[in-house]
Formats: C-alpha cells, structure tokens, sequence
C-alpha cells in the first residue's frame, strides 16, 4: 500500500508517450485480469503490477509502434524485474540464517 499514487500514475501516464484511452485502459485490464485468473489456476506466481504494466505497454506498441512508448520507463521497469527475482532470494536467505541463529 506504500507508494500506490507513483505506481497509478506510472501505469496511467508515463509508460506510452501518448494518453491511455478508455479502450486502452480496457484492453490492459482485461488481458491482465485473464492473465492473472490463469496464475492463479495453476497455482503460479505472478505481480499484478508487472501483469498490468505489460498489458498497458502493449496496447500503446499496439497504438502506435514501439517509438509510443517512454524508453527510461520501460528501461525502469525491466530492470525493477530483473532485480526483483535475486535481491528477494538474497533478502530471503540472508533472514532464514538470521532466525535460525536467534531461534
């Protein structure tokens, strides 16, 4: 819940260089909500703002070629993805050790 209006307004405004349309808006949320109900089925893990995000970036490539879409953003957010996978690993076992010495 931290952080919510920069992730809204970094979905909504800055992916493409153009505006979201409704139609846009619509398309993203459905593909990302398909996208997400099939996740879950088969019990995989997905984040629904990276779901989102690709959906948004889609239907602006879809829009207008991928020139419509903001290169820093796009480069932001593929490198957040990237980190995300190793860092959380790391955190994750670097606590594990910590309880188990203090448990």
């Amino acid at each position: 819940m931290v952080g919510w209006k920069r992730i809204v307004v970094t979905i909504g405004e800055k992916i493409g260089k153009s505006h979201l349309t409704y139609a846009q808006g619509a398309s993203a949320e459905l593909c990302a909500a398909a996208t997400i109900g099939v996740s879950s089925y088969y019990g995989l893990p997905v984040s629904t703002t990276h779901v989102l995000s690709s959906g948004v970036a889609g239907t602006m490539v879809a829009e207008g070629g991928v020139s419509n879409l903001r290169k820093k953003t796009i480069t932001s957010i593929a490198i957040a993805w990237l980190l995300t996978l190793p860092v959380t690993f790391a955190g994750a076992a670097i606590m594990f050790y910590l309880f188990r010495m203090f448990a």
